[in-house]
């Protein structure tokens, strides 16, 4: 990689959002928890979420990972607070099509146009894609616990 690709990968506006990567941390009593982790790089990220009429209500997230999986991070952290479970979904699904040549991300998730520069670098995609992936799954886990009980499979 020469320096002017290092450059452009890494921005002045990626290396802000390192910095300001909101809702750091863990909840005390999350409904829903994931984490994912980058086998390549070993980027970490945990989310936690509590649902409240089928949106996110409170939000953390414990994040460990390279500079654009922290930008990635701090986007998803701005615009995840409020959002539906199909909401964050899509996201995840057009951030991966983003990264493989697809548009921006619909707003709010929109910001992570930041890093239309590492579509490139696809050794560094599984890492930007984590905290979209571990929101995701924390809302999933949410929401499977907070689900009725199935009629019918009660022991005999």
């Amino acid at each position: 990689m020469s320096d002017s690709d290092l450059m452009k990968l890494y921005s002045a506006r990626i290396l802000a959002l390192t910095a300001a990567i909101p809702h750091l941390g863990r909840l005390p009593a999350p409904q829903g928890t994931a984490r994912r982790r980058s086998p390549l790089c070993g980027s970490t990220v945990t989310v936690d979420v509590i649902m409240q009429d089928g949106r996110v209500a409170a939000f953390a997230q414990d994040v460990k990972a390279c500079a654009l999986g922290q930008a990635a991070a701090a986007v998803v952290g701005a615009a995840l607070p409020g959002r539906t479970r199909a909401e964050v979904d899509r996201a995840r699904d057009q951030l991966a099509a983003m990264l493989q040549g697809g548009p921006v991300p619909d707003a709010p998730f929109d910001g992570l146009e930041v890093l239309l520069p590492a579509r490139d670098y696809k050794n560094r995609h599984a890492s930007i894609q984590l905290a979209l992936q571990a929101a995701a799954e924390a809302i999933a886990a949410a929401e499977a616990q907070d689900a009725p009980p199935q009629q019918g499979t009660s022991p005999v």
